[in-house]
């Protein structure tokens, strides 16, 4: 097996901090912003986060399938949490200490809570407004409501780290865009 190169892609409104461990092609997209202390490793094969992502210290996202990860718009990966999943839809929520196994794809709008894990036998994908939670990560279904609010309270989230982050970080640039 040929040895994977590192490549960063990193857009050019994208906030990454250089405290950042990266390993393998991937690609940040814009308005993205990753927290010192996060690890993304593409093992196998390459990781694309889309636009508007936040993750958050000590968060790790693995990729170690050949496939590409496909990560979508505006999730939130919280404090040490760990996904695996080859894909990821979009205004997903990983919580803290949330941990998502590599047979796992998600759609849109799922919500895995504070210390689940998420490790099924075969492939699973979980359907959009999927929330899981609890110690045995039981399954329920989101209405819906209030999904306005959430996404003003993270692009005001996003706002302040954008502003924040710079001022006590030293931020890494990419070679692309």
């Amino acid at each position: 097996m040929p040895e994977l190169r590192d490549k960063f892609t990193i857009h050019s409104k994208a906030i990454v901090c250089q405290d950042v461990e990266l390993k393998g092609d991937i690609t940040i997209g814009s308005g993205t912003i990753v927290h010192p202390k996060a690890t993304i490793f593409a093992i196998a094969g390459p990781i694309v986060i889309g636009m508007g992502c936040i993750i958050e210290e000590g968060a790790i996202i693995v990729n170690r399938r050949r496939e590409v990860m496909r990560i979508g718009d505006d999730n939130l990966f919280e404090i040490s949490c760990r996904i695996e999943s080859p894909s990821v839809g979009h205004f997903n929520t990983i919580s803290t200490r949330a941990r998502v196994h590599h047979t796992v794809r998600i759609s849109d709008y799922c919500v895995v809570g504070a210390g689940c894990l998420l490790v099924p036998t075969e492939d699973e994908v979980l359907e959009d407004y999927t929330v899981i939670y609890g110690p045995s990560a039981e399954k329920r279904v989101w209405s819906g409501r209030g999904k306005v609010q959430e996404a003003d309270l993270r692009r005001k989230h996003a706002e302040y780290l954008r502003e924040m982050l710079p001022k006590f970080n030293r931020l890494r640039r990419g070679d692309g865009t």
